[in-house]
């Protein structure tokens, strides 16, 4: 048995790859062809590039006959539209808008009216989606895959490598991770939850043998104003940040899975832990004063 690691960045996020496998296995190349999958991936989904589908979508913006899309475009279309009707609208790709009110490199509240003006153009209930075409009804529409594309690259890593003989390993994509299978002797790996508040510390450990974690938090992009934290998690039915919760954590049998109720539960602030308690995953929160919570097990 043999183990090897490789780290690059993608996604604007420090990103680690660790394989195990006998020697038969080219451990290389499997991660060299996940690596790609990966950059594939944020090169066709990115909002930031012209020549993604995602840019593609969103210059069609108020164009009544709308674009078609291709398969792997359309069931990630599927996955939003099921997001968005299982959280009653919290989890809306649509909502990706409001970054033209909000600037979280400097302090300040939104115009209101700017704000307004975003929010006139979210909503997926607004978008019109029938297999294979999609339309985006008014002008100024934005769709954004920011909300579950590491996460999708994650489990797409997991695919790749297994289709390569890899069956021991893990994935970390910006603190979203995805294990492929588990170390020797079927022992757990051992991930670290960024701590919201300190930089590169962790506030708990958990062992995952299988599956995945992800981790929605007010962390990556906030600033603070009288007091108060005001991060770029965004309501999409008010266009206001969360800030009821610092940090939560989801273990799901897909990473996509795990981010999505991550980022809900997140959006329901008070009300999640019913709702995550529903749902039957693991989870594990800090709250707004760094009290620890939920069902998951950690070190």
């Amino acid at each position: 048995m043999r183990d090897g690691e490789w780290r690059f960045t993608a996604m604007a996020s420090p990103c680690l790859l660790h394989l195990a496998g006998r020697r038969k296995v080219d451990l290389p190349a499997a991660a060299a062809a996940s690596i790609a999958e990966v950059n594939r991936i944020e090169r066709k989904f990115s909002r930031y590039r012209e020549d993604s589908v995602v840019g593609f979508i969103n210059r069609s913006a108020g164009n009544k006959e709308g674009v078609e899309v291709d398969a792997e475009t359309a069931s990630l279309l599927d996955y939003a539209a099921t997001g968005f009707a299982q959280s009653q609208g919290l989890f809306d790709i649509t909502s990706g808008v409001y970054r033209r009110a909000w600037d979280f490199s400097v302090p300040g509240l939104p115009d209101p009216e700017r704000l307004e003006a975003c929010r006139k153009r979210v909503g997926w209930d607004r978008v019109r989606w029938q297999r294979p075409r999609l339309v985006l009804p008014i002008g100024g529409m934005e769709i954004d895959f920011g909300g579950f594309g590491k996460e999708y690259a994650a489990d797409r890593v997991v695919a790749v490598c297994k289709s390569r003989g890899v069956k021991r390993g893990y994935v970390n994509l910006g603190g979203d991770v995805a294990v492929i299978g588990p170390g020797r002797d079927g022992e757990a790996w051992r991930v670290g939850i960024q701590h919201p508040r300190r930089t590169n510390a962790a506030f708990a450990h958990i062992d995952l043998a299988g599956g995945a974690i992800a981790t929605s938090g007010d962390y990556e992009r906030y600033f603070e104003l009288d007091g108060k934290r005001y991060c770029h998690i965004l309501n999409p039915l008010t266009g206001w940040p969360v800030q009821s919760y610092r940090s939560i954590s989801v273990v799901a049998e897909l990473c996509i899975v795990a981010g999505t109720l991550a980022s809900t539960a997140m959006l329901r602030g008070p009300t999640q832990p019913d709702w995550l308690e529903s749902t039957g995953a693991p989870y594990l929160t800090m709250d707004g004063k760094g009290s620890l919570g939920g069902t998951l097990g950690y070190v």
